[in-house]
């Protein structure tokens, strides 16, 4: 449990788990907040729809057909019929912290905070792939300079090897050729 007293936070795997990438944001489904809140998918639906002046398109939108059936593919979700057919609402970081002024349960607001702690720790996690992404890249860049420089000293290397690879002439003498009598 996360404590005032314990301000270190290691993201929760279950949480992790349950983020995913749709519409380049990262998002987590009803269902699975519902199930991380410990309240019924339709009781969390239907708090949302009271106070849908709370959750803009940028907090808060609807898969479509297609994200759908993307998401059940990724099995994420068992198949479609697991929503009952209606289509599950996706929460941005922002939507999910807008939930906790919606839901009231004391569970909700403390998963709310683990949520959001996670989705902190992983936007740190990316910034540092990000730096040590661009750190390779000018690795990279160095080794390449250098490899063009190891393959010219092979090429010479590989020049001076032919050359005395090659038959030596025979030497001619310089001067009169005497011919014993």
């Amino acid at each position: 449990m996360i404590t005032a007293k314990n301000p270190q936070f290691a993201p929760d795997q279950k949480v992790i788990n349950r983020i995913i990438v749709l519409r380049n944001e990262n998002i987590m489904l009803d269902i699975h907040l519902a199930e991380i809140y410990e309240v019924e998918t339709r009781a969390l639906k239907q708090a949302v729809r009271r106070n849908l002046d709370l959750f803009p398109d940028d907090f808060m939108f609807v898969l479509t057909e297609g994200e759908l059936v993307e998401v059940v593919s990724q099995n994420v979700i068992p198949s479609k019929q697991h929503f009952g057919g209606s289509f599950p609402y996706a929460f941005t970081e922002t939507g999910i912290a807008m939930l906790s002024s919606v839901l009231k349960s004391k569970r909700a607001r403390e998963m709310n905070i683990a949520i959001i702690r996670t989705f902190v720790a992983l936007r740190k996690i990316l910034l540092n792939s990000s730096e040590i992404r661009l750190e390779l890249e000018s690795i990279k860049k160095k080794l390449g300079k250098y490899d063009q420089d190891i393959e010219m000293v092979y090429h010479h290397l590989d020049k001076l090897l032919r050359m005395q690879e090659k038959p030596k002439l025979p030497e001619k003498s310089i001067g009169y050729k005497i011919h014993p009598k």
